[in-house]
């Protein structure tokens, strides 16, 4: 009994000596991390994460505008493959959306079509619209301002030759390093820290901006800083009146912010929303910045963000991925473990996926296989 007494006093002490370390080294976000992360079984950010974060709540539209049933609702079922790709990877929803109308949907794992989930990195496409829309609203001059206007941080060196673009191309040449599944990378400080604008502020741009594309969480981090400071406007704010409500989104959806104290979102990810009112932003790019006959935002800037700005990096424009797959060309929204929503205009057609992981078969920034399928079966599920 006397040893087990001395074991668990020494165990506290250590603990208590981990404790300080963290805090003297500015690492005790891994504490967070731990309690968020690994205590709950997981080992990496997951869909209903955002239970465990502070949140700001964006308003559903008061005028909601249902999706539609098409006249072929359901009437086909999941191909073999998809039903075991839903299955083998976690699938939550999975909607085909046809000429506006919902064509398809299933839920499953106890979520259904109102339940909320982490959109992980699809949020980018967010607020690079944002962006654009700033633009459109006078607050920013061009993709070609420099960020040092909003950013003091970023005004010497190659750092003063970045722009409002570069970070919605990932092109800032910054020394961010995407690595989700280590401990001490900046991209899981930026997780779980609660300052997020001084773990972006203290980036450092290394390569000459504007040249290259590198999938880089922090660009629109550091974007979202200097949407802010445009337009003195919150960004969870400016997106809801901006698109969510204008679009008429039926559900209240909650971005993550790093503390209530400093209130700023994390703008590379974590809205947490459903996949029938995310899909109603990739019916905005669909229809050349349209809706309801509105232009909720100019078509110039729809057609720049789906468009490859670097002829070397097809895969990525300004905020959005495009792939080809069959002869046809498909514009989406990514996010970590596999959320997506696929648009082809030309045909109409919207595919949304939400899920708890992607087929393990690519690295970070890379397009899976299970992109691909995800396409190629409700392609076949609509005869197309």
């Amino acid at each position: 009994m006397k040893f087990l007494k001395k074991l668990f006093k020494y165990l506290i002490i250590l603990l208590g000596l981990l404790i300080v370390v963290l805090y003297i080294t500015d690492t005790d976000y891994l504490l967070k991390a731990v309690r968020t992360i690994y205590m709950n079984g997981h080992t990496t950010a997951f869909l209903e994460d955002y239970k465990y974060f502070d949140n700001r709540r964006i308003e559903a539209s008061e005028r909601p505008q249902p999706w539609p049933n098409h006249k072929a609702y359901n009437s086909v079922k999941p191909t073999e493959a998809l039903q075991k790709a839903n299955n083998d990877w976690g699938t939550i929803a999975y909607v085909i959306i046809k000429n506006d109308s919902i064509w398809f949907e299933e839920y499953y794992d106890g979520f259904g079509e109102n339940s909320k989930s982490n959109s992980f990195s699809m949020a980018k496409s967010y607020v690079s619209g944002m962006m654009f829309k700033a633009i459109q609203d006078g607050y920013i001059k061009s993709l070609d301002q420099p960020i040092c206007d909003f950013l003091p941080d970023f005004c010497e060196g190659k750092a003063s030759k970045t722009t409002v673009g570069d970070l919605s191309s990932m092109a800032s040449g910054t020394d961010w390093d995407e690595a989700y599944y280590s401990p001490l990378s900046i991209t899981t400080r930026a997780y779980f820290d609660d300052d997020l604008a001084k773990v972006s502020n203290g980036l450092k741009v290394v390569n000459d901006p504007g040249q290259a594309f590198k999938y880089a969480s922090g660009d629109t981090q550091m974007l979202a800083m200097v949407i802010e400071k445009a337009t003195g406007k919150k960004l969870y704010k400016y997106l809801e009146e901006s698109f969510w409500k204008p679009l008429g989104s039926e559900n209240d959806v909650l971005w993550q912010v790093d503390s209530d104290g400093h209130d700023l979102v994390k703008a590379y990810c974590c809205i947490a929303g459903n996949a029938k009112d995310f899909a109603r932003f990739g019916k905005l790019f669909k229809d050349h910045g349209k809706w309801n006959g509105q232009q909720l935002l100019d078509s110039a800037f729809v057609a720049k963000a789906i468009t490859p700005r670097f002829p070397e990096s097809p895969e990525y424009g300004y905020g959005w991925w495009m792939k080809d797959v069959g002869g046809k060309n498909f514009k989406m929204m990514r996010g970590h473990l596999g959320q997506y929503v696929i648009i082809q205009p030309e045909d109409n057609v919207i595919i949304i996926r939400l899920g708890h992981q992607k087929s393990p078969d690519a690295g970070i920034g890379k397009f899976t296989n299970d992109i691909t399928l995800y396409i190629e079966e409700a392609y076949e599920m609509l005869g197309l």
